[in-house]
Formats: structure tokens, C-alpha cells, sequence
């Protein structure tokens, strides 16, 4: 199993959205270069290309919020114990991939570093709760009116 230099990954970790300010620190991600799958020759049984990144949630430097939201989130890429695998093998380089799955991870990241606005509930004013009764009214008279007509009335 390789892993890779600290220098390298840190420079590919350095990519992070600038708008969050949350990065993932170069240890505490683990980068092991695999086969990749598809075609590709004799070379694809050769090289290892693709590139999975393990990033364990729970372990991490990130805020309590974060990794809550990082646990939260219905993907099938977090394993049962909170730990975070990206397989990246969309280009021909293991360089490409690993900018590829960092990059991945710093936007699954930002995605998490944002916080919705609580809902705030309101209520219909008074004025548009008449206007909703009388239109009521009004359309359960006109269907009143759509009835057989009684001969005898």
C-alpha cells in the first residue's frame, strides 16, 4: 500500500473552496493508488491509475457541525463506521485522479460547511384569510347551483 508524500497531497489540499475556509488536513487523508476499471488495453492490467481516498469523519479536525452533516447525508460513499471513500478514475494519470478526488472532497466538504437558514413560519394576514373564506363561499354556491332542478320549487 502507498501512500503518498505530505508535500504533494498538502499542495493538492491547498485547492479547498475559498469561500468556506475549511481544509482538510494532508493527514488525515489516506490516498492508495489501485487498478483502474475499464478498457484500456494491455495497460490497464499494469498500471495503477485510479486512486481511493479514505477520509475517516469522524477522526478528522473538522467542526462538530460538519462532520454531523458529513454523517447525515444519504451516500452510499460513507462506509457504516464514518469513514469517506472516493474512488477517482476518470483520467489516464494517478496525478489527475488524486487532484480529482481531493478536489471531490473539498467540495463534499464545502457542501457540508453550509448551513440552510431556519425557516422562519408566518401567517396569512386577516384580510387575505376573509378573501379565502368569501371565494369559498362564492365557489360553494355556484356548485350548489349545478344541481337537478326540482319541478316542484
Amino acid at each position: 500500500m502507498l501512500l503518498w508524500s505530505l508535500v504533494q497531497t498538502t499542495a493538492l489540499l491547498t485547492m479547498a473552496d475559498t469561500r468556506t475556509h475549511i481544509r482538510v488536513s494532508a493527514h488525515e487523508v489516506e490516498l492508495v493508488p489501485i487498478r483502474a476499471q475499464g478498457a484500456g488495453g494491455q495497460n490497464v492490467n499494469k498500471v495503477s491509475s485510479a486512486i481511493h481516498l479514505r477520509f475517516d469523519i469522524a477522526a478528522s479536525s473538522l467542526p462538530d457541525s460538519i462532520k454531523q452533516r458529513l454523517l447525515e447525508q444519504r451516500d452510499q460513499r460513507v462506509s457504516k463506521e464514518g469513514v469517506l471513500v472516493i474512488k477517482a478514475q476518470q483520467f489516464r494519470t494517478q496525478e489527475q485522479n488524486k487532484e480529482d478526488a481531493l478536489q471531490r472532497l473539498n467540495e463534499l466538504v464545502a457542501k457540508a460547511s453550509y448551513r440552510p437558514k431556519p425557516r422562519k413560519p408566518t401567517k396569512p394576514s386577516r384580510s387575505s384569510q376573509r378573501k379565502r373564506m368569501d371565494s369559498k363561499t362564492k365557489r360553494g354556491a355556484t356548485k350548489s347551483l349545478r344541481g337537478k332542478i326540482d319541478p316542484e320549487r
